[in-house]
C-alpha cells in the first residue's frame, strides 16, 4: 500500500491579503499575513482531510520561511521535501481581497529553486497523485525539475494532475507556457482551470468547446472548468460532459484560495473512488467553505463530515 496520498510540487509563499473588501492594491492600508501559494493551499487542505500530503517546496532562510515550516507542519503536512534557500527570501504576495478575482503584486524568490533531489524516487513511488500548478513551471529551475519528475511519477502509474493557474503577471512569455503546458499534459494530468485562466491564457473569450477540446488534445483526458457562480462543467473523454450549478452563497468573505480548495475536494474524491459526480459535488462543498472564511479553511470544524 502507497503511504503517501498527494505530493503536491511548486510555489509555497505568503499571501498578504488587504483588510478592505472590493478595492484596489492601491487604496489597500492593511494587510494580513497567510500561508499561500496554490500546490501549499492543496497539501494543507488534503492534510485537513486526513490525507497524507508531501509537499515540495521552497522559501527562504528567514523568518517568513520559519513561518511557512510552522504553519505547514502545525497543519501536519509532511516538510522534509522543504528546501530554504541560501541566498533568496522567502517569495511574497500582495494580494486585494475580492468577492471576484483579486489584484495582485508578486514579488518572486525563493519559490522557484525546486530540484530534483528534492524528490527522489522512493518518495514519488509511495504516492498516489502527483500534483502542481501553472505557476510553478513558469521560472527554472522549477519548471525543468517538475517536468522530469511528472514523467517519472508516469511511469510509476501515479495520477498527475494540474491548476492551470496561468496569469501573465508571473509567466509574461503566453507561447512559452503553451509548449511547457503541452510537455506536461502529455502525462495525461487531470486538469483544473477556470474562466479567468482561459482569458489570460489565449488573451480572449474561448468557448467552452475550444477550452475542452485544446486541452483534450494535449493529452489530458478529464478537465475541470470552474465557472465561477455559474458552476462547474466537466469534460471526460471517455464519460462524456457534465455540468453542476453553483451552490448559492449569502456572502462571498474571500475568493483567495477557493480553487485550491475546489481542486483539494476533487482530488480527495478520485483518491476516495468516487465519481465524477460525486466528486464534484465534493469539490463545491469545500470551496464554498472557503469563500465564507478568510485566508484558509476554517480550523473549528470538522470538514471530512462535512463534504461527505
Amino acid at each position: 500500500m502507497k503511504s503517501i496520498d498527494i505530493i503536491s510540487i511548486g510555489e509555497v509563499l505568503i499571501d498578504f491579503i488587504g483588510h478592505e473588501v472590493n478595492t484596489s492594491i492601491n487604496r489597500t492600508k492593511d494587510y494580513h499575513r497567510f500561508l499561500g501559494g496554490s500546490p501549499t493551499n492543496v497539501a494543507v487542505n488534503a492534510s485537513r482531510l486526513g490525507l497524507n500530503a508531501v509537499l515540495v517546496a521552497s522559501c527562504g532562510q528567514d523568518g517568513l520561511g520559519d513561518y511557512v515550516v510552522r504553519k505547514l507542519k502545525s497543519n501536519n503536512v509532511n516538510t522534509s521535501q522543504i528546501r530554504k534557500s541560501e541566498s533568496a527570501p522567502t517569495s511574497v504576495i500582495f494580494v486585494s481581497k475580492s468577492t471576484e478575482t483579486p489584484d495582485f503584486i508578486p514579488y518572486r524568490q525563493a519559490d522557484c529553486e525546486i530540484f530534483e533531489t528534492q524528490l527522489p524516487d522512493e518518495i514519488i513511488a509511495d504516492a498516489k497523485i502527483f500534483h502542481t500548478t501553472c505557476f510553478a513551471l513558469s521560472k527554472n529551475p522549477a519548471r525543468q525539475t517538475i517536468l522530469n519528475r511528472a514523467k517519472k511519477a508516469k511511469e510509476f502509474g501515479l495520477k498527475l494532475s494540474i491548476d492551470i493557474n496561468f496569469s501573465e503577471r508571473i509567466w509574461p512569455n503566453r507561447e512559452e507556457a503553451k509548449q511547457v503546458l503541452q510537455e506536461y499534459l502529455a502525462n495525461d494530468p487531470l486538469v483544473k482551470l477556470s474562466e479567468d485562466d482561459c482569458y489570460r491564457l489565449f488573451s480572449e473569450v474561448k468557448t467552452e468547446d475550444y477550452i475542452f477540446e485544446y486541452f483534450h488534445n494535449l493529452g489530458a483526458t478529464t478537465i475541470c472548468l470552474t465557472k465561477g457562480k455559474n458552476g462547474v462543467a466537466v469534460s471526460d473523454l471517455n464519460l462524456g460532459l457534465f455540468f453542476q450549478e453553483a451552490i448559492h452563497i449569502d456572502e462571498i468573505k474571500d475568493t483567495t484560495g477557493a480553487g485550491d480548495a475546489f481542486w483539494t475536494g476533487f482530488l480527495y474524491a478520485q483518491i476516495e473512488g468516487k465519481n465524477l459526480n460525486e466528486s464534484i459535488t465534493i469539490a463545491q462543498k469545500l470551496a464554498t467553505i472557503k469563500l465564507q472564511n478568510v485566508g484558509r479553511l476554517p480550523d473549528n470544524i470538522n470538514i471530512k463530515s462535512i463534504i461527505e
